[in-house]
C-alpha cells in the first residue's frame, strides 16, 4: 500500500514534491492541474505518486456516504473519486474541503486539512429552491460543473441550504 494518504487537489498545490511521495491521487487530478497550474503539474511527475481510479463498490460507498449528508451535489468528480478512493484503500483523506470532511466524518473515514483548520462539526445540507423554497431530492452523482440547477415549480435557481 501506499503511505496511506489520498491527497486533494490542494495537498498537490500546497505541500513540497517530497512530502507527497507515495501518496494516492486519481487521474482526474491532473487536469485540474493542468488549468490551475501548469507548472505545478509538471513537477507532479518528480513526486513518485500512485495514480488509482477507485472500484465500484468504493463509489457506490461513497455516493451512500455523499448523498446522506447532502454533500453529493456540491462534489465535482474529482472530489467523489477522492473520497471513494480513501475509502477503498482505508486511507487518510488529505482535503481542505469541507464537504470532504463531512462525509469523512459521518463515514469514520479518517482526515486532515492541508492549511486549514477543518470542520468543528458535520452538517447536513439540502437543496432547496431560492425562490419557492421547493426542498429538492440530493443528486445521486456530482455535479460535473457544480451547477445545482433550476427549480422544477418556479424556475428559480437551486441552492444548497444547511438542513434544519
Amino acid at each position: 500500500m501506499a503511505s496511506g494518504e489520498v491527497l486533494d487537489t490542494a495537498a498537490l498545490l500546497a505541500w513540497p514534491v517530497e512530502r507527497m511521495s507515495g501518496s494516492l491521487v486519481v487521474p482526474g487530478q491532473r487536469a485540474e492541474l493542468v488549468r490551475i497550474s501548469p507548472d505545478r503539474e509538471l513537477a507532479l511527475d518528480a513526486a513518485n505518486l500512485i495514480w488509482e481510479l477507485p472500484s465500484d463498490d468504493a463509489l457506490d460507498r461513497a455516493r451512500d456516504l455523499a448523498i446522506t449528508t447532502g454533500d453529493m451535489a456540491g462534489l465535482s468528480a474529482v472530489d467523489f473519486e477522492l473520497l471513494a478512493l480513501a475509502i477503498e484503500m482505508g486511507a487518510t483523506l488529505v482535503t481542505d474541503d469541507y464537504r470532504l470532511q463531512n462525509i469523512c466524518e459521518l463515514g469514520g473515514v479518517a482526515w486532515s486539512s492541508v492549511t486549514t483548520e477543518g470542520i468543528r462539526s458535520m452538517w447536513s445540507w439540502e437543496l432547496r429552491c431560492s425562490g419557492c423554497g421547493l426542498i429538492v431530492n440530493t443528486p445521486d452523482t456530482p455535479s460535473p460543473d457544480r451547477n445545482l440547477g433550476n427549480c422544477r415549480e418556479c424556475g428559480s435557481e437551486l441552492a444548497l441550504r444547511r438542513r434544519r
